[in-house]
Order: C-alpha cells, then structure tokens, then sequence
C-alpha cells in the first residue's frame, strides 16, 4: 500500500480506501463491519469513508462501534463524514435537510460525533451543493467546525468546479480553512467531471480526490452480464434507480472484453477498473465498497494489477471504456 498526500494537506491517506455507503447496517452488521475493517487496516488502508444519510445515521453507528472494538489507536486511522440530506423528513424539518445552512451544519457534526463514539473526525464533507445557501455562510460554518476541534479538515462532494472555486477564494480572503478535497464519482465510464472540469483546480487550489464507485455500482464486476444477480446491489429495491445503467448492453460488452484485459495481466475486471483509478495521479485515494470480506479481499488485489498498467494497456482500456463514458 502507498500513501498520497490529500490534496495540498499535510495528511498522508492510503491510495485504495474503504468506504460504507449501501452495505453499513443494510447488508454489513458491527461484527462483519469489524472483521472488514480490520482486514483492510491490516493491507494498509487508513482511510474509512461514512456520511451522516447512509442508513439514515446507523451507518455510523456501526461504523463507530467497530472502531471501539478494535481499540486502534485514533492517530492511525482516518475516518470522513458527510453533510446536507439531514435525517428527518418531517414538516418541522425544514432547516435540517437539503442545506448547508450555519444552523443545520453546526448541529450535524455533533450527531455525527455521538453516533461514532468519536473526539473529531479527520474530514467533513459538504454531501451536495447548497443553491440556496450563500457559499459564504457554509464555508464559515465548516472552518468554524475546524477552528472548534470538532474536525480537521473539509471538503465537498459532487460540486461544480466553479462552486469549489469559489468557496476557496471566498476561504482565501477571510483567512478561513479552505476546502481541501473534493470527493466526485469516477470510474470508467464516468470521467469527464475528473478530468476536465477539475483539470484547473488541481494546480492552481491543490485540489485532493477522495473519489466514489470504482466499479460503477458493481458493472465494472462483471456480475450483470447476463442480468441481475439474487443479492446484489442491483437487486435492491432501494437501488432500482441503478438497473438501467447496470444492465446496459453497450457497456456490458465492454466490461466483457476489459475482462480479457484484466485475465492477460492475472487479474480480474474489477481489479483492472480499481487499478485505472489508482494510477491516476490527482486521486488521493479510491474508496472501496464490500458487502463480505471476500469481496474486499478481492479488490484490495487491485494494488498488484496497478504496476501492470503500462501507457500501451491504459490505451487499450480507453480505446475499449472512452467512448462510452460521460
């Protein structure tokens, strides 16, 4: 395992993460969360990715109480959370969802603190863009966060270049904590958010990645070929919205033949798609999703494909995956 730093930061963060959302309390109870957590501190990952909305709170829940099973000490691990769904959805509700607003963001952090049994957390994010807050009102809030102990660093996730931008200058002129990393999806067949939108920033604010589904919800698995399998994420009612994307014929027959890609280079079309990632040099680290060990395990084979990955290969992936990427 290899260490990047984050962004333009002094923090050190494994190049291949773990992260919960879908599997935490929905697939992944504290004992199996333990045991994955575990297994991956113990190839080197550092990193462990929550947000405030998965599993409505109760994936921090669990999360937090592996962390107090496992009596790691808390300068080793690192670990993230996110703001802006909220988790009630009532009609008193209307300052605690959907917003970035000071009132909301100063009381996430500290239901976000109680449910994971921790002092601080390293890195809050900014969960989606708020059109209705002014940046400015959210980028004070989220330093004060920092300037109180509560959290060492922020970033955002799924904003536009624009608004990254302008959060940090906004950081920049009140002496504020700037945004320090941005987490986007990516994967190969999402990219262009990755690699032009943001190409600017990475220079010219030191933007870090912390970026989300490598594997496309499980198509880069190679699991939908021939429809949806019992038990995976695409059969999950709450996941219906994926079944379209995931059962795309264009795109399985690509998966298909970057599976002949990943089989030459003695690895699979998971491990391929995860390996791409990581020899992209302006991400900091690729969050990973498992629902047992063995799927984590498995992955986590991605760090010996990554030198494999020759300039002739990644030509050859992107003659294959490009063009049907947005």
């Amino acid at each position: 395992m290899q260490y990047r730093r984050l962004g333009r930061s002094g923090l050190q963060v494994s190049e291949l993460s773990l992260g919960s959302w879908v599997t935490y309390h929905n697939q992944v109870d504290t004992k199996s969360a333990t045991e994955m957590l575990a297994a991956a501190f113990d190839a080197g990952v550092n990193f462990f990715d929550n947000a405030e909305v998965y599993a409505k709170g109760q994936s921090e829940v669990v999360m937090g109480e592996a962390f107090k099973a496992l009596k790691w000490p808390r300068l080793n691990y690192i670990v993230s959370t996110k703001f802006f769904w909220g988790l009630d959805r009532d009609g008193h509700a209307t300052n605690r969802r959907d917003t970035l607003n000071r009132k909301y963001l100063m009381q996430a952090i500290d239901g976000s603190l109680q449910r994971m049994q921790l002092d601080f957390i390293d890195l809050i994010y900014c969960h989606r863009p708020d059109p209705h807050t002014p940046i400015e009102e959210t980028v004070r809030a989220m330093s004060d966060i920092i300037s109180q102990g509560k959290a060492l660093y922020w970033g955002t996730s799924e904003w536009s270049a624009a608004d990254i931008r302008a959060a940090w200058e906004i950081a920049e002129r009140h002496h504020l904590h700037k945004p320090v990393m941005e987490q986007p999806q990516y994967h190969l067949f999402h990219r262009t958010r990755v690699e032009q939108e943001y190409a600017r920033l990475y220079d010219e604010i030191g933007l870090g990645l912390t970026t989300w589904s490598p594997l496309a919800s499980g198509l880069l698995t190679g699991k939908y070929l021939k429809g949806v399998p019992e038990g995976s994420r695409g059969a999950m009612e709450s996941m219906s919205f994926l079944r379209d994307g995931l059962t795309d014929p264009a795109k399985n027959a690509a998966v298909a033949r970057l599976a002949e890609i990943a089989t030459e280079l003695g690895g699979n079309v998971a491990q391929l798609a995860i390996a791409w990632l990581n020899k992209n040099p302006r991400v900091s680290t690729v969050i990973l999703g498992a629902s047992k060990l063995s799927q984590l395990q498995d992955n986590l084979g991605a760090l010996d494909l990554t030198p494999k990955l020759t300039p002739e290969v990644l030509a050859r992936i992107d003659a294959i995956a490009k063009p049907l990427a947005v």
